[in-house]
């Protein structure tokens, strides 16, 4: 789960616990605003009933008069629509009443049920059916319960006591003004009758005693505002006249006529109800802005708990996402950073730190604070201290990188002093043995002189093995192409069991660039040491080139027990990126000939034969391959490995699997599918090649001569040394300089084909040219010998045919010796190959 999932997880568990809470302290307040509301509705609907009460009271007196023909039928008709448009407004605020208790409800009802039933009542009024005292019952019952109905709602649930005993004063003071009407249509049914009854006379005793009652009622629970108010309403003229009358009515005994006219009673009680009427709408008034007040004062004060509460839960929210946002932003970018670093930042520095020359004189501490620091998420918090720690955490990486590169640079420069050394160390030997070899003629010293002389050449790639795991090349530069034969040579000379190699298919045109010549030689020498050395030591190795659209493609083929492919598909990986590093000692060759290909866009890479072995191909670039380049078919190919009289070979065999030529199997021999190139070596009697690529590739042991450039240099034979023909295997003259000059071609009038026949594996045969005589030496300080230019040259001393037999046996021998008895000699177990 993310971390901002676990944030939001984190916040809401007590955000819901608040919000619950909140909403348990929220329930009073807001129950109390929205019960002084419905109280608030309840006032207003009283209000109605109190307007409603009068207008009965009213309609009640005009019936009466009516049914005691004391009034018109006009009077009666004029109060019941007034009468009816009050109904209608109580109705209408009655419908939206909620909550109201029993008892008022109990009134609602019965008041709906009497408003049915008026038109029954009203028609008995206008047609004098009913009488006076069940008129005036019919209308006591309703007005008795709209008094009930305010009287009940102080009754309901969460009415303040003040407010409930003020409602119920205000109900009093309604029942009062019932009482003063009950009285005036008492005095009218006596007015009617002649005088009281002794019934009437009680109910007009009991009216009076019930209004005083009322009153007291509404003095003991209202305010004394309204008292002040009710007094001074009745302390008028019309009040104090509508008391007199009263008086004089009620002193008239039971049986006598009642003096005061019913004009007179009529008015005076009418504006006594309308004075009452007034205090009782100021009551109403005053009540009902009351709950008012109390219901908005409740409703502000839950609408500002509600809001304080969700304001707190939003600011929590807010400060939460504010505090989460940023947490999760630091982190998101502790992560990037992290990640950054991981896979691109800290790759790239190793990797610049892995080039040669990357510290450019600066101290690891340097390089590392040069670096800066990937993560800016830093402060005095654990996220904070997290960043720093990881900005520590690779500056310690940067430094430790620094400091290995350093030893790295240190051990480099230690292997390239040593094998300048060493290279100095050989080059004096090789001056030494070449002094020595110039006027030497005892056959014995000649063989350990030409032990010696192979030594120093593999000696030499040592040397420059240590060079290249260095970073460093060779420094001698060609100023000439060379044939891809010669270097291929150049290259064998290089190994121990150089006399194993074959070479096979070999297509014409095929130069090396003269700046890629020596690093060329260095990785087919390496290729092929290594196959000579993991394959059955009677077994050949083969080489073929041949030419494939703009590149070039040389294979070296042994028949060893080759690798199993997880192996093979290691060393492929390792020779398409060389290591930066020294490498591993036990598989230098491989490291070398991966860095030497790097260098110059060359693919080398193993594959698995159809047979038993390895085939390393290397693929030469276009840039490596110099073009329009022509090879000499004169004599000097005797040192390319082909007997003195054979041409350059051709490609004959038919292209192999994906445009591919196949190589030349290992093993064959001279007329078959390819030649020994110990073959060449032995005729060749030591030349400027087997000093290796250290001093200039040569092509084998041809005597200088005019009219071709040097391939491994421009040296000359010394004065008074003759150069021996080339009577085959182990002919010729030794040569210790920076290479050899072919002898010019013969001058023919057109080319003669030389291909005696195909072998069964579609390679030529070739047949053999005469010997041919080779031209003297060029001069001593390099410079190439052409015809007929320079001065003529001293005669060299010449030998006898027995002295140059003697020599020629002599370096045969010291070769075997070089090779076999050193205790050197390559495996002959057939255990899996590993790489040098």
């Amino acid at each position: 789960m993310k971390i901002n999932r676990r944030l939001v997880l984190l916040v809401t568990a007590p955000l819901t616990v608040a919000v619950a809470f909140s909403v348990l302290a929220l329930a009073p307040a807001t129950n109390q605003a929205l019960q002084a509301g419905r109280l608030t509705s309840m006032v207003e609907v009283a209000d109605r009933a109190s307007e409603l009460t009068y207008r009965l009271q009213r309609e009640r007196a005009a019936a009466t008069a009516l049914v005691s023909e004391q009034g018109d039928a006009e009077e009666f008709r004029l109060r019941a629509e007034e009468t009816d448009r009050s109904i209608a407004g109580f109705r209408g605020r009655a419908e939206g009443l909620s909550a109201v208790p029993g008892s008022a409800r109990g009134a609602l009802d019965r008041i709906e049920r009497f408003a049915e039933e008026m038109p029954g009542l009203r028609a008995q009024v206008r047609s004098g059916s009913s009488t006076v005292s069940a008129l005036a019952f019919g209308y006591r019952i309703v007005i008795a319960d709209l008094n009930s109905y305010r009287d009940g709602i102080a009754q309901a649930d969460g009415v303040d006591a003040d407010i409930a005993d003020r409602i119920r004063a205000a109900a009093a003071l309604s029942e009062a003004a019932e009482h003063t009407a009950q009285q005036q249509v008492t005095v009218a049914r006596a007015q009617a009758a002649g005088g009281f009854t002794t019934a009437s006379q009680r109910t007009f005793d009991a009216g009076r005693m019930g209004y005083t009652e009322s009153i007291g009622v509404m003095f003991d629970l209202g305010p004394g505002a309204w008292r002040t108010w009710l007094e001074r309403t009745l302390s008028g003229a019309q009040a104090l006249e509508a008391r007199r009358l009263e008086d004089e009515i009620g002193r008239t005994g039971t049986g006598k006529d009642i003096t005061v006219t019913p004009k007179e009673w009529q008015k005076a009680a009418n504006d006594r109800q309308e004075l009452l009427r007034s205090v009782e709408k100021r009551v109403d008034a005053a009540v009902r802005a009351q709950v008012s007040d109390v219901r908005t004062t409740l409703v502000w004060t839950a609408g500002a708990e509600v809001a304080l509460v969700v304001l707190t839960l939003v600011g929590v929210v807010v400060v939460a996402i504010r505090l989460g946002r940023v947490m999760i932003r630091r982190l998101r970018d502790l992560r990037n950073a992290a990640h950054e670093v991981a896979h691109s930042g800290l790759p790239t520095v190793m990797s610049e730190l892995s080039q040669p020359g990357a510290l450019r004189g600066a101290t690891p501490e340097e390089v590392a604070r040069r670096t800066g620091d990937p993560v800016r998420t830093t402060g005095q918090d654990e996220i904070g201290e997290v960043g720093e720690a990881f900005n520590a955490v690779h500056h310690e990486a940067v430094r430790l990188a620094a400091q290995q590169a350093h030893a790295h640079e240190q051990l480099a420069e230690t292997l390239v002093g040593v094998a300048r050394r060493g290279a100095r160390l050989t080059a004096v030997m090789v001056s030494e043995l070449d002094t020595v070899q110039r006027d030497e003629a005892d056959p014995v010293r000649m063989k350990t002189l030409f032990a010696l002389d192979h030594l120093a050449v593999r000696m030499e790639r040592n040397t420059n093995n240590l060079l290249v795991l260095g970073g460093y090349g060779n420094a001698r530069v060609r100023s000439a192409d060379v044939g891809c034969s010669t270097v291929i040579v150049a290259a064998a000379q290089q190994i121990e069991r150089f006399d194993r190699v074959s070479l096979g298919v070999i297509e014409s045109g095929i130069g090396i660039t003269a700046r890629a010549v020596h690093d060329v030689a260095h990785i087919l020498a390496e290729l092929l040491d290594n196959a000579t050395r993991y394959s059955p030591p009677d077994k050949q190795v083969g080489v073929a080139v041949w030419r494939l659209w703009d590149r070039a493609v040389v294979q070296i083929v042994d028949e060893g027990v080759g690798m199993t492919a997880e192996r093979r598909a290691v060393h492929n990986a390792a020779l398409r990126e060389p290591q930066a590093g020294i490498g591993d000692v036990r598989s230098m060759g491989l490291h070398v000939v991966a860095r030497l290909a790097a260098r110059h866009g060359i693919v080398v890479e193993l594959r698995d034969s159809s047979g038993p072995g390895t085939i390393a191909e290397v693929t030469l670039p276009a840039k490596v391959l110099a073009l329009d380049f022509t090879e000499d078919r004169g004599p000097s190919q005797g040192a390319l490995g082909n007997d003195v009289g054979y041409e350059t070979p051709r490609p004959i065999t038919p292209p192999g699997p994906q445009g591919r030529r196949q190589p030349a199997r290992a093993g064959e021999r001279p007329g078959h599918h390819g030649t020994p190139v110990g073959a060449g070596i032995g005729a060749s009697a030591g030349t400027g090649v087997g000093a290796g690529i250290g001093t200039g590739v040569g092509t084998g042991g041809d005597a200088a001569g005019a009219g071709a450039p040097a391939v491994g240099g421009d040296r000359e034979a010394p004065p008074g040394h003759e150069r021996p023909r080339d009577d085959g295997p182990g002919g010729g003259a030794r040569d210790r300089g920076h290479g050899t000059t072919p002898a010019p071609r013969p001058a023919r009038d057109e080319p003669v084909s030389r291909v005696a026949g195909v072998s069964s594996s579609g390679l030529p045969l070739r047949q053999r040219r005469a010997p041919q005589q080779w031209p003297a030496a060029g001069r001593r300080d390099g410079a190439e010998q052409r015809p007929g230019a320079g001065s003529p040259r001293p005669s060299p001393r010449r030998r006898d045919s027995r002295q140059v037999s003697d020599v020629l046996a002599a370096y045969a021998q010291g070769i075997n010796r070089s090779t076999n008895h050193r205790g050197r000699s390559a495996p002959d177990d057939h255990t899996e190959r590993t790489e040098k």
